[in-house]
């Protein structure tokens, strides 16, 4: 009897055990799926949001794109204040993201403004005027990038007491390849968000501009809130500057089954097929990203090893958090030498010259204080594990996690070594040419220096022969000669002396010419570099029949340049010139060379040297090759003279080009650095 109770005892246990089994999976399987909805509600609702950020990062770049080309448009043609002021009220009309526009001249003088009729802000003139305003600020970036450039957000209040976010876009304007000013737009952040973005915002969408630390420039968006909020933030990377565009939405809570016991039906119905359906597609999820990861980890293994660029992140402390092989490989130390090293540390900058680590320890000070390194890059150099040294361009980044705040630096490095030694090598090669084309030049002048010199030569043998002939005693009871034959020597002496002294003169004028290969820049007065090739040009121009005519710009500052190269441009260009005219045709003969002050602003002053003919001009076909190596239209020329003279004024940061003349003829001008004495 006892067996038998401990018999349905135990039967009784196992059905309730397996009761409480299947109840705690169905229980188990219904919160499951409740949770796999609401999580699965919740990825769908913030992967929708990203793509409207991503979406509404796309639509502002597209909008400036646009009103960028409308501001390009404002200025062509070269208007006048009036018109300029007329079309840009216009464009603020329509436009009411913009501000402000301004057109300032070269020296960032204001020339006149237009202010929008939607706003009225309080603008301080002193502040904007100011080196370190923000529209300067974009316009030094402009002008360093040859492109239009944006400034940073800063707050500007408005006459009611209020105040707003405002941008400043800088678009560099030229005039015949040369910058003749700027146009300076103010963009308001509040406006941008409701004009570019506003429109694909939903009730339940916020969007603003945000500081990489949260801080919100400007909001647009609903005030509705839910149980739950969903945030997804898009770089907005523009040159000059990069802002931060944040999206939020706010979301009730997903919505369970309606019905308890539909859902315990349904989830008894479908428990165990969804359940090994869920575990099977996670399994296969969870293979394949774990097969991605693994290719993506070889691909970047792959890539890092290929690399010759080195590769090295910092923490916002300075220490070391990653290094690629080619970086490794350019110091000397391995990868666990470099980890964790911090160049704050006195003796953990391994690979820096020891001479250097204090300059390069406040270097990175300064970068760690939030200054923006230049795009460009800047030059350096390292110390590799065995002690030599070598120059490296170093170009950093700032690195912002997925969350849109500042984590460290990350640095490039190439090693320029080999690029010095070619540059070397060919500024070798440069002076190989130069002194080749000096000879050239010499050699054709050689039959003009023996014409030349035939004249005071043929005046001294006949002032020689004279003076001879004075000297003889006019008879033989008389063997003195009178007062007046020898003041008739002294006179023939003078000229003999003074003939000599004419031959020395174009003989050293040469021989200077020749033998001089100092290379280093130095301030030479442009007056002694026109006076310093006439003796040689005028032994052609006389050879020719054509007159040489100069002018110097009274009070120029003198140029900084290499004298000697300098002075076989004018001396090419003059002689280009004289060949030109010729002509039988040609009877109007004439050489101008002129020198005045260039285009120039405060902190560069330009020379423009000038050489001028009356030839019969220079033909399309001709021109298209003219600067080309070894091009030439004449049969004893070498076609290197118009290449290396191109060389050498770029060289100096110049430029050399040519224009017709009228009534006819060519002028070639060349631009030359003037020396700006060091202020104190």
């Amino acid at each position: 009897m006892p067996r038998a109770i401990w018999r349905r005892w135990r039967s009784a246990w196992r059905r309730w055990s397996l009761w409480t089994a299947l109840i705690a999976l169905v229980v188990s399987m219904l919160v499951t799926m409740v949770w796999l909805a609401g999580r699965y509600e919740a990825s769908q609702v913030q992967s929708h949001l990203e793509r409207d950020a991503a979406d509404a990062v796309s639509d502002i770049r597209a909008a400036l794109t646009r009103n960028l080309q409308s501001l390009q448009a404002l200025n062509s043609g070269d208007p006048g204040l009036l018109a300029w002021e007329v079309e840009a009220s216009d464009l603020l009309r329509n436009q009411r993201e913009l501000v402000r526009l301004e057109w300032r001249d070269s020296a960032m003088r204001l020339r006149t403004h237009v202010q929008s009729p939607y706003r009225a802000v309080l603008w301080d003139r002193g502040l904007r005027d100011h080196n370190n305003s923000e529209a300067n600020q974009a316009c030094g970036t402009a002008r360093r990038l040859s492109s239009p450039a944006y400034s940073g957000s800063y707050y500007q209040p408005h006459v009611d007491g209020l105040g707003s976010e405002l941008m400043e876009l800088c678009l560099p304007l030229s005039t015949g390849g040369r910058a003749s000013g700027y146009l300076i737009a103010t963009y308001a952040l509040q406006s941008v968000l409701a004009d570019m973005v506003g429109a694909s915002l939903t009730r339940s969408q916020e969007a603003s501009f945000t500081e990489p630390d949260g801080t919100r420039l400007a909001v647009l968006g609903a005030s509705r809130r839910g149980s739950r909020m969903f945030t997804a933030q898009q770089l907005l990377d523009l040159p000059g500057t990069t802002l931060v565009l944040r999206m939020d939405t706010w979301h009730t809570a997903p919505s369970v089954f309606p019905n308890v016991l539909t859902a315990l039906v349904t989830a008894m119905s479908i428990a165990l097929v969804t359940v090994m359906w869920v575990l099977v597609r996670d399994n296969r999820r969870r293979l394949r990203a774990e097969r991605d990861l693994g290719d993506a980890l070889a691909f970047r293994k792959a890539m890092e090893d290929s690399l010759v660029t080195g590769l090295r992140a910092r923490d916002l402390q300075g220490r070391i958090t990653y290094v690629n092989p080619a970086f490794c490989e350019m110091v000397g130390f391995t990868a666990q030498e470099l980890m964790g090293h911090s160049t704050s540390a006195p003796a953990s900058a391994l690979y820096w010259p020891p001479e250097r680590v204090e300059e390069y320890r406040q270097r990175q000070a300064i970068r760690f204080a939030g200054n923006t390194p230049p795009r460009e890059g800047f030059e350096s150099e390292f110390m590799r594990k065995d002690g030599t040294r070598f120059p490296v361009l170093i170009i950093e980044a700032p690195l912002i996690n997925a969350q849109g705040l500042h984590t460290g630096w990350m640095s490039a490095f190439l090693d320029i070594s080999e690029q010095r030694r070619v540059e070397e090598l060919s500024r070798a090669s440069q002076e190989r040419l130069q002194a080749t084309a000096r000879l050239a030049t010499v050699g054709e002048m050689a039959s003009l220096l023996s014409h030349e010199l035939n004249q005071p030569l043929a005046a001294i043998s006949s002032y020689a022969t004279g003076s001879l002939n004075l000297l003889e005693p006019p008879s033989a009871t008389d063997p003195q000669p009178s007062a007046e034959s020898l003041q008739d020597v002294r006179m023939a002496m003078r000229q003999i002396a003074r003939q000599a002294e004419r031959a020395g003169r174009v003989i050293k004028s040469v021989h200077d010419f020749v033998r001089r290969r100092d290379q280093a820049r130095e301030a030479v007065p442009a007056q002694q570099l026109v006076d310093a090739i006439l003796p040689l040009a005028i032994l052609q121009a006389r050879k020719l029949g054509v007159r040489v005519h100069t002018m110097v710009e009274p009070g120029l500052p003198p140029a900084l340049c290499d004298r000697t190269m300098v002075e076989q441009v004018l001396l090419n260009l003059a002689r280009n010139a004289m060949q030109a005219m010729d002509d039988p045709t040609i009877h109007t003969r004439v050489l101008d060379i002129r020198v005045k002050r260039a285009a120039s602003n405060r902190h560069n002053v330009w020379l423009e040297f000038s050489v001028t003919d009356c030839g019969s001009g220079i033909p399309d076909e001709v021109a298209q090759k003219l600067f080309t190596p070894f091009f030439t239209t004449r049969t004893e020329g070498m076609g290197l003279g118009l290449s290396l003279c191109r060389t050498v004024v770029e060289q100096h940061g110049g430029y050399l080009g040519f224009a017709p003349h009228e009534p006819r003829g060519t002028v070639f001008t060349f631009t030359l650095p003037a020396h700006q004495p060091s202020k104190s």
